[in-house]
């Protein structure tokens, strides 16, 4: 087959895969469970820039997903991009087989589109609602490439492409990470073992200027930077059944929320489905390892994949929590390491590389074809509820009509909303009880003043000082206080939501509230004349400026990829 026929196979095994798993979510509705909030339309609000008291976990994710909403329905965008993310992943996986085995061929190349989308981590990260991470891990493959030919070709258009791909894996901060660790493997280790300092400071540059939304958020925003070192030990790496930490963690599962997990991954089969996978990649290894001096990555990619292992095993032992927890309580920024089993990520580039190798080595004896088939076959098999919308528990919603009602009611610049109940975790009959964040931080037009407080098995982690507006505010709508008390603080607006009250504005325990909306979903009240707080202009135009950035590497590098492939199309013709 030749390269364009790859080339179009890979495309094609990458789209049906992902369209196996999502076509579902492709309905109409919206997600709304756990970590997954999408709505028919967000707004760019300070928090949604990464300002404010809560610490900028999502940027530039909101800030995107905001500004795409204003032309496209908001559910769209994000089950669009969560799309995009596993096809990427998969021709990513597909590309990088080709580029370090090409006598793999087709078939090698489809074995590693296969590891890529179809694994533990993609079904734990879909059920635990962070589908955004999974732009990370299909960066990863395309910082792998275009990293390659920074440190071996040089020239303007390859880093410029390896910009739009650091800044497509931070699009959240830990996928940032991703990409950063990624990147630091494959140029900035071995041009430094070579004495080379320019490709360090151009890598630098490029990862600086992708990251830049969350990094100006960290140093504008007034939330802490350090995070709660309980937090460690709510999410360290699980053990599956018949399996240590080690052993789930190389078969790519791990995650700390057991709700979160396919069902073929809470009982023995567990075990049968990670040694199948094993299997695949420790097929290929005696051949990389035979080779990996005349291989590209191969040694960059296996150091950081068993690194990455080892740690979050390590990690996940007493004294690895007491030392992970040290390091968030004091140090700014590593609050981001403390879901330890997201990292397994950075295994999957190798592990698709090593499932080509393997198909390559069986193809000796038989047909090539028919080896890629037992090695998907070996991968996709034991993981079968991955398959429609992961066994169906994935599935979007529509919103009652009281949702619509209040966001058209709450105009921008009236003052923050705080809700009742507190916290940020939910549970609405619409979503048939399904544990969700609350979506009212994206619809509304305002801030929503949340201490962003999370409750995992009884325990409180990441609590808000208590001086803080969110814990003030909190106090005073739980245990009763006054309208001016809630005014001082900058406080609005008092939304109820379901299964919080009988849909009566008197049961708020604040005197002076003014009613506005009394629905069945939601009861929503005024707060008579608020201290609005707003972020300083030059706050707010400083974000925008790193979020566009942000964006014009991404679209920089689109259109100098694209100028690469027509040169090299019209090379071919001619």
């Amino acid at each position: 087959m030749g390269r364009r026929g790859a080339g179009g196979a890979i495309w094609a095994s990458s789209v049906g895969l992902s369209a196996l798993i999502v076509a579902p979510l492709w309905s109409g509705g919206y997600l709304l469970y756990r970590d997954a909030v999408s709505t028919p339309r967000n707004h760019v609000t300070d928090s949604a820039l990464g300002l404010g008291d809560l610490p900028a976990r999502a940027v530039p994710q909101d800030w995107a997903v905001a500004v795409l909403s204003q032309v496209l329905d908001g559910g769209l965008v994000v089950v669009g991009l969560t799309t995009l993310a596993l096809v990427l992943a998969g021709v990513g996986a597909g590309r990088l087989a080709q580029r370090l085995l090409p006598a793999a061929g087709t078939p090698g190349a489809l074995a590693a589109v296969a590891v890529a989308i179809w694994n533990p981590f993609v079904a734990e990260r879909l059920l635990q609602g962070q589908w955004s991470l999974l732009l990370g891990l299909a960066a990863m493959f395309g910082v792998a490439l275009t990293g390659l030919d920074c440190r071996s070709l040089g020239g303007i258009h390859n880093w410029i492409r390896l910009a739009a791909w650091c800044a497509v894996g931070a699009f959240t901060p830990t996928g940032g990470l991703f990409v950063a660790i990624v990147a630091a493997a494959v140029i900035v280790v071995p041009t430094l073992l070579r004495r080379q300092v320019r490709p360090t400071v151009l890598t630098a540059v490029v990862l600086v200027v992708a990251n830049l939304p969350w990094l100006v958020a960290s140093l504008l925003a007034t939330a802490p930077t350090t995070s709660d070192a309980d937090a460690v030990d709510v999410f360290a790496a699980r053990a599956e059944p018949t399996l240590g930490t080690l052993l789930t963690l190389a078969g790519l599962g791990g995650i700390w929320n057991a709700d979160a997990v396919p069902g073929s991954r809470t009982i023995g089969w567990a075990g049968v489905a990670t040694m199948c996978l094993l299997v695949v990649v420790a097929a290929g290894v005696p051949a990389l390892l035979r080779r990996r001096h005349r291989l590209p990555l191969v040694d960059e990619l296996s150091v950081t994949a068993v690194a990455a292992l080892v740690l979050c095993a390590l990690a996940a032992t007493g004294p690895g929590r007491s030392a992970l927890g040290h390091l968030v309580d004091t140090v700014p920024g590593v609050g981001l390491l403390r879901d330890t089993s997201k990292f397994v990520a950075l295994a999957i580039p190798i592990y698709a590389v090593a499932a080509a190798a393997a198909v390559q080595l069986v193809g000796r004896w038989v047909p090539r074809g028919a080896a890629a088939g037992v090695a998907v076959l070996l991968v996709v098999a034991p993981l079968p509820d991955l398959a429609w919308g992961v066994g169906g528990d994935i599935a979007t919603v529509r919103y009652p009509a009281d949702w619509s009602v209040v966001a058209d009611e709450i105009p921008d610049g009236s003052g923050d909303v705080v809700t009742v109940p507190t916290g940020t975790n939910r549970r609405y009959a619409f979503t048939e009880s399904a544990v969700s964040l609350d979506p009212a931080g994206r619809l509304l037009r305002v801030p929503v003043l949340a201490g962003g407080s999370l409750v995992v098995d009884g325990r409180t982690v990441d609590a808000p000082p208590p001086d803080s507006r969110a814990a003030q505010a909190d106090r005073i709508v739980t245990g009763g206080g006054s309208a001016p008390e809630l005014a001082r603080l900058g406080v609005g607006w008092v939304l109820v939501e379901e299964n919080a009250s009988n849909g009566r504005c008197e049961d708020v325990p604040v005197t002076g509230l003014r009613c506005v909306h009394e629905g069945r979903d939601l009861v929503l009240l005024r707060v008579p004349d608020p201290v609005v707080v707003r972020v300083s202009t030059v706050d707010r135009g400083t974000m925008w400026a790193a979020h566009l950035v942000w964006l014009a590497a991404i679209v920089v590098g689109i259109a100098a990829a694209t100028r690469r492939r027509l040169i090299q199309w019209r090379g071919a013709r001619r």
